[in-house]
């Protein structure tokens, strides 16, 4: 049972980033790609849609973590306290960005909305890319099984690490670019003539740079955290992870050169699932590992809650669940295919 619910939290948090991570991609590279109004109004409009839909999978996967794992998530959000503030923060300025942009006609409010808006977008990914880092890493765990992390010590990991250091540096950029080329794919599967073709000229320019960067992760993170790889050893399916990475990328690259929208982007999405799938793997059956001496991995076994919750959990997730799917196939149908050519609003 405990497996069942690590691998459905994982699987939550993935089709997050996936659905979440177009949205947030069109938002890092709004300023860069779209140059006048009606391109802005364009990519607001290819969003607007689904936007807030796609963050039902944040809260629905943060509660599935609440009654399945407790322990975790109260070791977690204590520890990650400030950094979860901050990103509560983000998430409602961007909202608020792309509504109220939606409401003026002032000059000056727009740029301010388009500036918060993509800022905001910048931020997010920087910091969902440093707090996964963080997690692969571990944290200092006491014997009580909380933590407290400054923002930075000496940039090194080790026993004494902090919210900052190299690996998890690398971290944050990679998700910041990672997001951005999938927001430009995405851009280019909704929009038409000078805005797509931006969008897909970016998207090759990124492309190699997320392709470095990626294989740079790989040996950073065997040294931030060798266990992990001791893990693909004892379960050779694990490999199939990096394997659909690369599948990913490289569908990607072959898509894009032949102007193949569609699997250009779901070669994104592919990517992007592989990396988290990859990154459970890597740590599975830890769900928060410790460093230093003090406290002891926060495992499966450990965090799980009691039979009867997850009993009563899995009933109640069945039925949220079905109703999550239900939502977002209808509204992707809805609002399929290009956005209109002079489009008003946001499309919301």
């Amino acid at each position: 049972m405990g497996t069942l619910w690590f691998w459905i939290v994982a699987a939550m948090l993935t089709i997050y980033v996936v659905l979440d991570g177009f949205d947030i991609g069109v938002g890092i590279v709004y300023l860069f790609v779209a140059r006048t109004e009606q391109d802005k109004r364009k990519a607001m409009h290819a969003i607007g849609p689904v936007w807030d839909g796609n963050e039902v999978w944040l809260i629905a996967g943060g509660g599935t973590l609440f009654f399945a794992f407790p322990l975790l998530y109260a070791s977690s959000f204590s520890g990650f306290y400030l950094p979860l503030t901050i990103v509560l923060w983000l998430l409602m300025i961007r909202g608020l960005s792309i509504e109220l942009r939606a409401h003026t006609h002032d000059k000056v409010y727009i740029s301010l909305f388009d500036t918060t808006f993509s800022l905001s977008s910048i931020l997010l990914a920087i910091f969902f890319g440093a707090a996964l880092a963080n997690v692969i890493r571990g944290v200092p765990l006491g014997t009580d099984d909380y933590f407290f992390l400054p923002l930075w010590t000496n940039w090194r990991t080790g026993a004494n690490p902090g919210i900052l250091d190299w690996y998890t540096a690398i971290g944050g950029v990679l998700a910041l670019l990672a997001l951005a080329l999938h927001g430009l794919l995405y851009l280019a599967l909704k929009t038409a003539h000078a805005l797509n073709e931006r969008a897909t000229a970016m998207a090759k320019r990124l492309w190699p740079i997320v392709l470095l960067l990626t294989l740079a992760s790989i040996p950073a993170t065997v040294i931030a955290r060798p266990e992990s790889l001791a893990h693909y050893r004892e379960h050779g399916a694990f490999w199939l992870a990096p394997a659909a990475v690369i599948t990913g990328l490289a569908t990607v690259a072959v898509s894009l050169a032949r102007g193949w929208e569609w699997r250009a982007f779901l070669g994104s999405c592919l990517y992007l699932a592989a990396m988290l799938v990859g990154a459970a793997a890597g740590l599975f059956p830890v769900v928060l590992p410790s460093v230093g001496t003090a406290g002891r991995d926060i495992t499966i076994d450990r965090a799980l809650a009691g039979p009867h919750t997850l009993r009563v959990g899995l009933a109640w997730w069945s039925f949220g669940i079905t109703l999550a799917v239900i939502y977002s196939v209808t509204v992707y149908w809805l609002f399929r295919g290009k956005v209109p050519e002079h489009a008003e609003g946001y499309g919301h």
